[in-house]
């Protein structure tokens, strides 16, 4: 019998996912270019929103036992799921990517004598050694790096508070954030629903990646809530932190806070163990992904490949494109998972899902191709909605919702069609 995942594990992997420079940044930017008095609210309903979509999403896999990009076959085909299977790999490849160079930057301002480029390196070979060895093997060691970042962090947190409450405040209209040039214009201060993008965009970037986790824990749903309520902790803990970043006069450099914290060694266990926590499980991913493209292909390898790989694309630059990066990832990933939530929470295919059947024969069953070229249709449209929206000064609820709203009305169309026709 295949041994499944426990709470605690499941809660410490989702734990690490949020502890990452990237969260850090996107704080640091909502700190920099926000009015402090306005921006909490948004801060958290776009964490809370997103750690409810993670939850569905991930129950999904967890029910079915199947990894992210297969269980999306049962609501676009086949050819669909391979579809974003690709998507998907080539965007946590560029997402390992982005997330090692950021490390790798905050490293560089810490004044070490190693280069950017050979940081890169340094740390894309750590995360492809533990792509290699494996989550269920290396899972006591998972728990000990991740107490230790913990502590770490809790350490940083009261010492960065500390410097804000000693009067070194400065103002955040100093500061020009770079999602406040995208989102808002480098000159005014970012709105109610610029800031929940920005909140909301961390969560969409994990959704097709939860469910490689969910399927193999023992508890589908006490488990997956875990995982979405300890994600939602951590990354609003790490935006917090970036926001206190951007107010004690640090411009946007989390190495200058790490500094003025005055944490030399620990502040760089921080950075490395947050970006290796992160990415090993963005590049394990890309190997599932890789997996649901061609079964043949051994997902252990292809992740230490995409780990190798991100190394050349976070030195060729790539950071420099990490907000535009990061809206597209949520223009493609969230009207998919509006379809498939509504596809397997409201349509047949989740109905079937008795345990009695294997997924494929569910597949084969419920499904179609009018079906499945509906919901590919389905999600065009909310991904050129987002498109769209995003080139908008001011979008009521923000890109994000209008997409999966828009995707997940025309998926529930269909299903009332079918089942009008079924009665």
């Amino acid at each position: 019998m295949e041994k499944r995942t426990g709470l605690f594990s499941n809660g410490i992997i989702w734990f690490g996912v949020a502890i990452s420079v990237s969260e850090i940044e996107a704080g640091i930017e909502i700190g920099a270019a926000a009015a402090h008095d306005s921006l909490w609210l948004p801060l958290v309903l776009g964490h809370v929103l997103g750690g409810i979509l993670l939850f569905f999403v991930g129950l999904i896999g967890a029910r079915v036992r199947l990894n992210a990009m297969e269980t999306t076959a049962s609501t676009f085909g086949k050819y669909g799921s391979k579809f974003f299977a690709a998507l998907n790999t080539f965007q946590l490849l560029a997402w390992v990517a982005v997330l090692n160079a950021q490390g790798a930057s905050a490293l560089a301002g810490l004044n070490l004598p190693v280069s950017f480029p050979l940081t890169c390196i340094i740390l894309a070979v750590l995360i492809a050694i533990w792509v290699y060895v494996g989550l269920k093997r290396s899972a006591n060691v998972t728990t000990v790096v991740m107490a230790a970042l913990a502590v770490l962090l809790v350490v940083l947190s009261v010492k960065l508070f500390g410097l804000g409450s000693d009067g070194t405040t400065v103002s955040g209209d100093s500061i020009a954030g770079s999602v406040a040039g995208a989102a808002a214009g480098t000159a005014a201060l970012l709105g109610f629903w610029n800031i929940f993008e920005i909140s909301i965009a961390m969560p969409i970037s994990w959704l097709p990646v939860i469910s490689d986790y969910t399927k193999d824990v023992e508890n589908p749903v006490k488990a997956t809530a875990v995982s979405a309520a300890a994600y939602t902790f951590a990354s609003l803990w790490m935006y917090i932190l970036g926001i206190e970043i951007s107010n004690i006069g640090s411009g946007t450099s989390i190495a200058q806070a790490i500094l003025l914290a005055g944490l030399g060694i620990p502040g760089i266990i921080i950075v490395v163990l947050s970006t290796v926590t992160t990415n090993f499980l963005a590049a394990n991913s890309a190997g599932e992904s890789s997996k649901a493209i061609y079964n043949k292909v051994n997902p252990k390898v292809a992740g230490v490949v995409v780990s190798i790989l991100s190394a050349a694309l976070a030195i060729s630059g790539i950071m420099d494109h990490y907000i535009s990066f990061l809206y597209l990832i949520a223009s493609v990933f969230a009207p998919m998972a509006a379809v498939l939530l509504v596809s397997f929470y409201f349509g047949k295919v989740g109905a079937v899902h008795t345990g009695e059947e294997t997924a494929r024969e569910e597949t084969a069953r419920v499904s179609g191709k009018a079906f499945w070229l509906w919901n590919l249709f389905a999600w065009l449209v909310g991904f050129i909605v987002y498109q769209v929206a995003e080139r908008l000064d001011y979008v009521p609820l923000g890109p994000t919702l209008v997409a999966v709203i828009v995707s997940a009305v025309l998926a529930y169309a269909r299903v009332l069609v079918v089942s009008r026709r079924a009665s």
